[in-house]
């Protein structure tokens, strides 16, 4: 029998077999595969260029499946390898080595021995972690996501393990965990295992802290001899170099950076003009533009507010501040929200006990000995304004349990449905941040080229889902918002700078339009 094949020249191919010819000739057949003919299509359409579906709809997305394929901690070729097989472990290693330097520090025996019952559970997760265990029910400790964790697991995680589970939710768990190892003894239910590191990092950050509070210790002021128009473009280029500020503030991130030396922190945290300058051509997806112009009007209005949700604490926090006191300085918000962790969460994201150190160190600490009077003083002023700004509520930090899930931003609307009202009030949310930018995401494999406000689900398309803006500079796998030209980009980057998704030398500034305005509806 011949066998088919197609082309495209308007001629037709066969092509016959030995057996087929020795049949044909009078000898005995001999068994040979088919022979192949070839059907030419030149008259029929052309091949078109189909591109793979965009997400399912939510009904058919959940933690385990998400709208792409998710990042597993099994798959070699991800960050997702790297930080479940190496980071985690060196990370929780770090966490043992300091909770046993406390435990050196101590002189009462029952605060002793509950410590290291603490410590004996920490080196549990380790074995657990490093032994790729299953993923066990959180014990109830008197936080409010228990249940909201458990819940989870029961539905999509049953027999999971840390290296099959979703790398999101796993990454999230082992630091779920490593809270449990202290919430469920007696004195040690706060302690936080990153506090040190956190504070040391700030102290080395001399440089970049003082050449922000050099240049806001004063009251912001126009020049009175500037024209209205002149005063209007000098606001929008201090607001455009300002959330740049704030944008690669986050390249300190301490679950990334763990052996940092002072020189590449600051060559990281340079915030100078000609260094912004030269940074912007690293944003990727970059909505500068059309988020100034979503900001200038809320001046107009009778009440703007602005939320951030927080990621590192340190210097991150630091220029947070900074662009928060412009923004109500200038009037383009009247009050602004804070939301940060309840405990401490992927090693530097922000907690109340990081944002009063921070105020209370500007004020009143000793910590950069080297400096002179002169920059000793703005940072005093600073954080004095800043205070003020927290005392008369015009400044407010907050702190919802959903934040510290494994829970991706896609389920804000289902399981948290007052944190999602709440945040529906604001005329723009801040997502600072990687981890803030995966949980949005999903944090699986979409195309480059997905549109931001396709990728972040129910956040852009329910109603009354606010304005969202994502600052972040890219330090995992997941990348979207690049345009239509995102799937080449990313393409050329891979070959051409391998490591390119975790180096943090590439960010995104991203903005969903939302639905504000509607009234907030849940099913």
């Amino acid at each position: 029998m011949a066998e088919a094949a197609l082309t495209t020249n308007g001629t037709k191919h066969i092509d016959n077999s030995d057996g087929a010819i020795a049949q044909a000739n009078g000898s005995p057949a001999t068994y040979s595969a088919p022979s192949r003919v070839t059907l030419h299509l030149g008259h029929l359409p052309s091949k078109k260029d189909i591109k793979a579906p965009w997400p399912r709809t939510p009904s058919r997305v959940d933690p385990n499946n998400p709208p792409w394929p998710a990042y597993r901690g099994y798959h070699e070729y991800s960050f997702a390898h790297a930080t479940m097989g190496v980071r985690l472990p060196t990370i929780l290693g770090k966490a043992i080595d300091d909770t046993s330097r406390t435990l050196n520090e101590q002189y009462a025996e029952d605060k002793i021995v509950d410590l290291v019952e603490c410590l004996e559970r920490m080196d549990t997760l380790m074995a657990d972690l490093s032994g790729n265990a299953k993923l066990r029910p959180i014990i109830d400790d008197g936080e409010g996501d228990v249940a909201l964790w458990n819940k989870e697991i029961a539905k999509y995680f049953q027999g999971k393990d840390f290296m099959n589970a979703p790398w999101l939710f796993a990454e999230a768990y082992k630091y779920r965990r490593l809270h449990e190892c202290f919430s469920v003894g007696k004195y040690w239910k706060d302690y936080d295992v990153f506090y040190r590191q956190k504070c040391d990092t700030f102290s080395r950050s001399t440089d970049a802290v003082f050449e922000l509070s050099m240049r806001f210790a004063e009251p912001f002021k126009q020049s009175e001899n500037m024209s209205d128009k002149e005063k209007a473009e000098n606001e929008r280029l201090m607001f455009l170099e300002l959330t740049q500020v704030c944008l690669w503030g986050n390249s300190t991130d301490l679950s990334l950076l763990i052996n940092m030396t002072e020189e590449q922190i600051k060559s990281l945290q340079s915030t100078g003009g000609d260094h912004l300058a030269a940074t912007e051509k690293n944003i990727l997806g970059n909505h500068l533009n059309q988020l100034w112009e979503t900001v200038k009007v809320l001046r107009d209005k009778t009440g703007g507010r602005i939320d951030f949700v927080l990621d590192n604490a340190g210097f991150e926090l630091y220029c947070d501040f900074v662009y928060a006191d412009f923004l109500i300085q200038t009037g383009l918000a009247k009050q602004i929200r804070f939301h940060g962790k309840r405990y401490p969460w992927f090693v530097s994201d922000v907690t109340r006990k990081d944002w009063d150190w921070l105020l209370n160190t500007m004020v009143y600490g000793h910590l950069f000995p080297k400096a002179s009077e002169a920059e000793r003083e703005s940072l005093r002023r600073l954080g004095a304004r800043w205070k003020q700004y927290e005392k008369d509520g015009r400044w407010q930090y907050e702190q919802h349990p959903f934040w510290c899930t494994g829970y991706t931003f896609w389920d804000l609307h289902s399981e948290a449905p007052d944190l999602f009202l709440h945040l529906s009030r604001s005329d723009l949310v801040y997502f600072k941040g990687d981890l803030n930018h995966r949980k949005l995401t999903y944090d699986c494999a979409a195309p480059a080229s997905v549109p931001f406000d396709i990728s972040i689900g129910p956040m852009a398309s329910a109603a009354g889902a606010p304005k969202i803006c994502s600052l972040r500079t890219i330090k995992s796998d997941v990348v979207v918002g690049l345009g239509d030209d995102g799937d080449a980009i990313a393409e050329r980057l891979d070959k051409e700078e391998p490591g390119w998704k975790i180096s943090g030398k590439y960010a995104v500034v991203l903005l969903s339009e939302g639905r504000p305005g509607e009234k907030v509806r849940f099913a």
